[in-house]
Parts: C-alpha cells; sequence; structure tokens
C-alpha cells in the first residue's frame, strides 16, 4: 500500500470478548474486581518489603519488582478496556495503540526476565547457601533488575519502531481487547516478513532462552534437594520455591496455551480468552501465591498494618486534642 494511505489510519477497534450487550455488565464488574485487586495487592507486597528489614534481601527485591511490573501490565491493557465498555465504545486511536502495545511489550519482557532472575535466585540460595549472600549481592541484584529494563525497552522499542513502518486500512477491527503485537502484525496491509522473523527469533532467543534458564536452575535444585538427608530439611528447601515455581507455571503454561491454541484452531475468540489468564489472572494472583505460605512475608504485611494502625490512632488523637 502506498505510503499515503498509511497517514489516514487514526483510529482502530477493538472488538474484545463479546458484542452481546447483556455481557457487559459482567464482563465489566469481573475485570474491574480483578484490577482492582491486582493494583491493591501487589503495592502491599512492595510496601511490606520496605517497611519490614527482614524482608531486604534479594528474593523479597526481585518480588517487589515483580509486583511493580504486574502493576504496569495490567494497567496497560484493563482501564482501556473497562473504559470502552463504559462508553460503549470500540475505539482506540491509532497512537494509543502503539502506545499500548509499546508498554504491554515491554512489561511482559519484564515479567519473563524477573521470573527468570528470581529462579536463579532460589538456585543460589539452596545450592550454594553459604555463598549465597556474597553471590546475590545488592550490586549483582540491581545489575540484574537493570539489564532486564534495558533489553525489555530495546526490545519494545524495535518491536514499536518496526510496527509503526506498516502500513493498515482506515479501519481495522482488532479481534482482541488490547493491540497486541500479534495480532497488529497479522493485520496489517504491507509486508510483514520482516516484522514476523524478527518476532519469532524474540520469542525463541528471549522468551525460549528465559524458559531453559528456569528449567535448568530446577533441575540443579531438584538435585540439590535429593542430596539433603533430612525430610523436614528437603521441605523446608522446596517450600522457599514453592510459590515462585507456581508463578512460572501458571504463566508460561497460559502464555504458551494462548499461541499454542491460536495456531491449532486459528479461533480469535480462544485466543482471547486464555490471554486473560496471563495477562490478567497471574499478576492478580502473584501477591496471594507469595504471600499464602511465607512466614516473612505475613509478618511483614502484619508489621505494615501494624504501623498504619498506630498512624491513624495518632492522627485521631491528635483531632481530638484540636
Amino acid at each position: 500500500m502506498a505510503q499515503g494511505n498509511q497517514t489516514k489510519v487514526s483510529e482502530f477497534l477493538l472488538l474484545g470478548f463479546s458484542e452481546d450487550p447483556e455481557l457487559q455488565p459482567l464482563i465489566f464488574w469481573l475485570f474491574l474486581s480483578m484490577y482492582l485487586i491486582t493494583v491493591f495487592g501487589n503495592p502491599l507486597i512492595i510496601l511490606a518489603t520496605i517497611s519490614d528489614s527482614h524482608l531486604h534481601t534479594p528474593m523479597y527485591f526481585f518480588l517487589s519488582n515483580l509486583s511493580f511490573v504486574d502493576i504496569g501490565f495490567t494497567s496497560t491493557t484493563i482501564p482501556k478496556m473497562l473504559w470502552n465498555i463504559h462508553t460503549q465504545s470500540q475505539v482506540i486511536t491509532y497512537e494509543a495503540c502503539i502506545f499500548q502495545m509499546h508498554f504491554f511489550t515491554l512489561f511482559i519482557g519484564l515479567d519473563i526476565f524477573l521470573l527468570t532472575v528470581m529462579a536463579y535466585d532460589r538456585f543460589v540460595a539452596i545450592c550454594h547457601p553459604l555463598l549465597y549472600t556474597v553471590i546475590m549481592n545488592p550490586r549483582l541484584c540491581a545489575l540484574l533488575v537493570l539489564m532486564s529494563w534495558i533489553i525489555s525497552l530495546l526490545h519494545s522499542l524495535l518491536e514499536s519502531l518496526m510496527v509503526l513502518q506498516l502500513s493498515f486500512c482506515t479501519i481495522l477491527e482488532i479481534p482482541h481487547f488490547f493491540c497486541e503485537l500479534n495480532q497488529m502484525i497479522q493485520l496489517a496491509n504491507s509486508d510483514t516478513f520482516l516484522n514476523n522473523m524478527v518476532m519469532y527469533f524474540v520469542a525463541v532467543f528471549l522468551a525460549g532462552g528465559s524458559l531453559f534458564g528456569i528449567i535448568y536452575s530446577y533441575s540443579k535444585i531438584v538435585f540439590c534437594i535429593h542430596e539433603i538427608s533430612s525430610a523436614q530439611g528437603k521441605y523446608k528447601a522446596f517450600s522457599t520455591c514453592a510459590s515462585h515455581l507456581s508463578v512460572v507455571s501458571l504463566f508460561y503454561c497460559t502464555g504458551l496455551g494462548v499461541y499454542l491454541s491460536s495456531a491449532a484452531t486459528h479461533s480469535s475468540h480462544s485466543s482471547v480468552t486464555a490471554s486473560v489468564m496471563y495477562t490478567v489472572i497471574t499478576p492478580m494472583l502473584n501477591p496471594f501465591i507469595y504471600s499464602l505460605r511465607n512466614k516473612d512475608l505475613k509478618m511483614g504485611l502484619k508489621m505494615l498494618f501494624g504501623k498504619e494502625n498506630i498512624k491513624v490512632s495518632i492522627v485521631l488523637g491528635l483531632e481530638k486534642c484540636l
């Protein structure tokens, strides 16, 4: 398509889950509830980690970063979907669509890298406990998070700039509830060979490499746990990585399920439904998974709420004096 036609693109239509008016209120309140749980639950993890000195360890440092990323992950997509349902409009501008796609790609990359870094952290903690504080020093932890941000940012910038070179019809319907990279490339009118090559290369190199790193780390962890003589020692070692393993399984299984199901059935509806699992459900469940069986984090949350209650009592006391 000529370059002149590309400049005519001003807005897209996000088709969402269903066009049935009777289902819209149910979808709105369901996703609003999940979004509120996510944006209130994950900050509690961050605040508890900051306020409790016992949680100033590499594991909780990475966990607080993951919680921050999960807030951005869901905030990139859900508010726009809720707004469209509320206004009964499916419109998203071209600029907003590129913006949404860019930040979604950024945050999903960060999620993948942080989960990999957390697997390495558990490997060092279980297999090299005496060297843990030496290896996982503050400088290395900060460097790992910084590199995750840099690589994810460069990747999202590359993908966004390449999509900007594509041409689209003046009216484009996206069979999704957000502007997802794969959908954008599939619906372009111009040649997308290079875009597809880059997207699949990144998927294999970054996501596949990260998954290999996680599997390798846990294979070493299983071997180290097997070497522990006492049953109590084995249980204690495994319990420190059970939460992370649950999140990794949920994230990767649902993420792979999205693309495998869409490739097998060629159904956009099944892909949209499956993508809810890793874009909405996983970030919402993370605070529950990590705090459910984690005594240190539970104690940190209790201390956090205890401090808040003290502050409220002081404020109320001052108001009475005045």
